[in-house]
């Protein structure tokens, strides 16, 4: 029962009121799911003698899929640890010049690096996006369903990410930083929009039977 997994703990944390994990965590497990999602696919179109001609591709498809299942996993954890390490630099003596110069420093730093982390969200969402498209054109398409989900949950992801480094962009002062991950966040989000837009035209020709 699900309720018996490790998931269940997971989201008892979410739902409690500790901040991490958050929205950061929430992201990159979306991203995770749509990864398991688009290996589920290939596994149901590897073996078939009807998709034969497209075996291989299902076969690097799934190895892809799964290692960034793998990092999309890695990402929930490094997101609440990021986060944490933000709330320790804010916790740190300011009673002094040389303390709050070492404060502000610190919390610099640990705010960057938070915003490092749902930036490597989106990128992976992107590569896995890129998978999605081939197995939706090229897959079972008794599973298109699937794939169309796999697309929505990493597209998702993006904009969950893309929210996390908004708020961590806001709070540094760092113009050049600011601006160079501001015109990549655009990127990304652009890109990801377009990407489901094409898959989703994909999902819905195979399912109207066109």
């Amino acid at each position: 029962m699900p309720t018996k997994t490790p998931m269940k703990t997971f989201l008892d944390e979410l739902a409690s009121a500790s901040p991490a994990p958050g929205g950061g965590s929430v992201a990159a497990l979306s991203g995770a799911l749509g990864s398991a999602l688009t290996s589920m696919v290939c596994r149901l179109t590897i073996g078939k003698k009807k998709y034969a001609a497209v075996e291989e591709d299902m076969k690097k498809i799934l190895d892809q899929a799964e290692e960034l299942r793998g990092q999309f996993t890695e990402l929930i954890e490094k997101d609440s640890a990021a986060f944490n390490k933000v709330m320790e630099a804010f916790s740190l003596p300011k009673d002094s010049e040389p303390q709050k110069a070492l404060r502000a420093a610190a919390i610099h730093e640990a705010t960057k690096e938070a915003t490092l982390v749902p930036l490597q969200v989106m990128k992976h969402c992107i590569d896995a996006l890129a998978l999605v498209q081939t197995v939706a054109a090229s897959g079972n398409p008794n599973s298109v369903s699937d794939a169309g989900v796999a697309a929505l949950m990493l597209h998702s992801a993006v904009e969950g990410a893309a929210l996390n480094v908004r708020i961590n962009l806001k709070g540094l002062e760092d113009t050049d930083f600011v601006g160079w991950k501001s015109e990549e966040l655009s990127s990304l989000r652009n890109t990801s929009h377009m990407m489901l837009e094409e898959i989703q035209a994909i999902v819905g020709e195979k399912l109207s039977g066109e």
